[in-house]
């Protein structure tokens, strides 16, 4: 007779994971008993034969649950204790401090689907419906252990019911901590926007009201979306109005893959991540003609579609006759999703007609993530709802916290050699989306059992509401605080991702503070264990105004033609090529001589290496867009634009020691746009540009011995210019590399950030090589 306990490490809670093991080890004739502990790890105890307790061990490993996953198991031998049968035991609040971690929400699941719609069944048409392979986790969890004690299902006590199935080790519901019915569960209403209740079944009446063209709002999973029906043109351009988004694309929601087809191409891989338990938002290719609204997603090819992934969504697609949703995040520009239903009434009344809430609390806010597959691989945009909270491998232990970026943000708590990144936090130049982060901050730091850290990490610029918050922490905390550079740990991100230690990375996004005060974003870096440093990059350009140059691109172009024009030159250009980027500047042309004065005058200039500014100013040259409404609006016009073109017109961007010279780019192009076809001069900027940075990254690879190249930053998720990189880098026998777990903008720089913390934490780079 043997006896052992196990510590388990994984995603062993929330899966149903206990009652997985209880199975095993009766069916291996041992006894003991399984609990969940505080730190989200499991505990096994078994007593049996040796070569019982061997079998058990292997099909603890071979036959787990789908969603569940072991790290690490920690076994330790103990004298037998007499065991008169195998059970589970009540959870524990302690633990070994182990890694182990909660599921993030997981989409419903084919048996509750088809429950869902068995008029036998006793949750038939119950928006709530779970099991334990299914439901909410990460957006209702507030402690761990995970326990209903511990969730926001606590306010909704089990009937006998749902008790029953609760308690028993065989039913598919046994401790799954969501389980409820219409008897004993969470409930929807619907409401006018000024309160009143609608009587009547409410999930049928929203969808009713959706198909007479009205805008309503769901209360969902991770927050509350605005819905209304996707193939009506007018509907979808008072959503636009009502939310102050003229131009952002909206996602929209299908009622199945079948649909989906009709009006988007979707790949095989596309169709396994639309189909997955993460169910996020795939952004597609839209098929010619669009049967959809164009206003949807205004001057692009793409459209982001995702299924229904909740009871609640295919209810009312069952009522519905229509067949597609706008489903879109219900905020402000730049606000936080809303998700409380007192904040609901007050943010929302003048957006939505009706609201459709119920009443269990989202705790966690979770946006839906979003995906595009670029040059045949998975490229993450925003990563939040089914990935969250899964973390990142690093190979450095410690615990830190990576604040990420000021736009698209989310920060990362490392621990242990793992970086756990947050749900998609925002716009952290608001206050509101600020308070959001500090309050999700302290979630993590709970739920991961980090009680204080060794670091904190932000980025270089000082004026980043990120960057005041990290010097708040660090001093409340008495933490020391590390700040890098923006483009260090994009590259960084890669090299985490990856596992690699050294390589030639090409950085391309909009914006990033750099170590000599100017706007960097297209550059060419070498990043390894023991030296970073900066290669090549555009050459500077001036940008009349600063940052109002991302708005208004218009001033992005001025600046790179004054490098080849002088003012009076450089007006009759821009008066000739696009005069109607005038009228867009906010103040016309007064806005437009003021700007001509700075440039002539050297006054009120950055200076700037951005590739995004380079894409949206090849945007207003070819009169494709002249305002931003939305981060990278002009670029990604620029690049659904240069998807029409067929003919490589063989532009060269000179590449001058380490400068790219990207107006020698924009004269070519003024060159023969009075007979080549936009289409193709936009196609052809864009080979000219990757041409010239993989040309640049080659060569440094080459140099100094590296056989990777990387590239990261906005830019990387255009399909043009990724494509044309890899193919250079890969033709001089290199090998190319783009994340596919860590998303490639602002959004994933919190797990470069932590990766460059750990580089700093064991001695290979010092303070100065991070920031100087």
């Amino acid at each position: 007779m043997k006896a052992y306990r196990l510590h388990v490490q994984g995603i062993v809670q929330a899966v149903g994971f206990r009652p997985f093991v209880y199975r095993i080890a009766h069916e291996h004739n041992l006894r003991g008993y399984v609990k969940n502990l505080g730190d989200a790890g499991v505990e096994i105890v078994v007593e049996g034969r040796e070569e019982d307790i061997a079998a058990f061990l292997r099909d603890l490993r071979e036959k787990l649950p789908p969603l569940a996953r072991i790290d690490r198991i920690k076994k330790k031998e103990l004298p037998p204790q007499g065991f008169d049968r195998f059970y589970i035991e009540k959870s524990s609040q302690g633990g070994e401090g182990g890694d182990s971690i909660i599921p993030p929400d997981i989409a419903i699941c084919d048996d509750c689907l088809r429950e869902l719609f068995d008029p036998t069944d006793k949750r038939y048409m119950y928006p709530f419906i779970v099991c334990t392979n299914c439901g909410p986790r990460f957006t209702i969890i507030e402690d761990l252990p995970y326990d209903r004690i511990n969730t926001t299902m606590r306010e909704f006590p089990m009937c006998d019911f749902c008790e029953s199935e609760y308690k028993d080790p065989l039913n598919r519901r046994y401790h799954a901590e969501p389980v409820c019915c219409p008897v004993c569960g969470p409930s929807y209403r619907l409401y006018t926007n000024e309160g009143k209740e609608i009587i009547g079944d409410p999930l049928k009446k929203a969808a009713e009201l959706i198909d007479k063209g009205y805008i309503v709002a769901i209360k969902g999973i991770g927050g509350i979306h605005l819905a209304c029906d996707a193939s009506n043109e007018e509907v979808v351009a008072e959503l636009r109005r009502r939310t102050f988004r003229p131009q952002k694309p909206f996602a929209i929601m299908a009622d199945s893959l079948e649909t989906v087809k009709s009006f988007a191409y979707v790949s095989r891989e596309e169709e396994e991540e639309l189909t997955s338990y993460r169910r996020p938002i795939v952004t597609l290719r839209k098929k010619e003609p669009f049967p959809l609204p164009e206003n949807l997603a205004p001057g692009l090819h793409t459209i982001g579609v995702m299924l229904p992934y909740a009871g609640t969504h295919y209810i009312l697609f069952h009522w519905s006759r229509a067949k597609v949703y706008v489903m879109t995040s219900a905020n402000y520009p730049g606000m936080p999703m809303v998700k409380d239903n007192d904040k609901a009434f007050e943010e929302l009344r003048d957006v939505a007609d009706y609201l459709l809430l119920h009443n269990r609390k989202i705790l966690n806010r979770a946006d839906d993530s979003v995906i595009r597959f670029v040059d045949g691989k998975r490229a993450v945009i925003r990563r939040s709802r089914g990935f969250v909270p899964l973390p990142v491998e690093i190979p450095f232990s410690y615990r830190g916290l990576a604040v990420g970026a000021e736009l698209m943000n989310a920060f990362g708590v490392a621990k242990n050699g793992r970086v756990y990144p947050s749900q998609y936090i925002g716009n952290t130049s608001k206050v509101e989306v600020l308070e959001f982060m500090r309050n999700a901050i302290g979630h993590f730091k709970r739920i991961l059992r980090v009680k204080d850290f060794d670091l904190i990490i932000a980025d270089l610029h000082p004026g980043y509401n990120t960057t005041r918050l990290a010097m708040e922490l660090a001093n409340e905390l008495g933490v020391e605080l590390l700040q890098v550079q923006h483009h260090y740990a994009h590259i960084a991100s890669v090299l985490a991702e990856k596992n690699l230690e050294s390589a030639v990375g090409i950085a391309v996004d909009g914006v990033g503070y750099g170590t000599d005060g100017n706007t960097w974003g297209g550059e060419v870096l070498y990043l390894g264990y023991e030296d970073v440093e900066r290669l090549a990059h555009i050459d500077y350009y001036p940008l009349p105004g600063g940052d109002l140059a991302s708005y208004y691109p218009l001033r992005a172009l001025m600046g790179i033609l004054s490098k080849v024009y002088g003012v009076e030159e450089l007006e009759g250009v821009i008066r000739k090529c696009c005069p109607k980027a005038v009228e867009s500047l906010k103040y016309g042309e007064v806005e437009f001589s003021v700007a001509l004065n700075q440039l002539a005058k050297g006054i009120n200039l950055a200076y700037a290496s951005s590739t995004g500014r380079v894409l949206d100013s090849l945007a207003v040259l070819l009169n494709i867009a002249y305002r931003r409404h939305y981060e990278g609006e002009p670029a990604m016009k620029l690049e659904s634009f240069a998807m029409k073109g067929k003919n490589d017109l063989k532009f060269e961007v000179p590449v001058e020691g380490e400068l790219i010279k990207v107006e020698g780019l924009f004269t070519q192009a003024l060159e023969v746009l009075d007979r080549a076809s936009p289409a193709d001069i936009a196609y052809s900027v864009h080979l000219a540009l990757a041409r010239a940075f993989s040309e640049v990254a080659v060569e440094k690879a080459l140099e100094f011995g590296v056989k990777d190249v990387v590239m990261s930053g906005g830019v990387a998720y255009n399909e043009l210019i990724v494509k044309t990189v890899r193919k250079a880098v890969e033709g001089n026998g290199l090998n190319f590399h783009v994340t596919e777990k860590v998303p490639r903008g602002d959004n994933g720089i919190n797990v470069g950030q932590a990766f460059l913390g750990g580089l700093y934490l064991e001695g290979y780079l010092s303070r100065e090589d991070l920031m100087l």
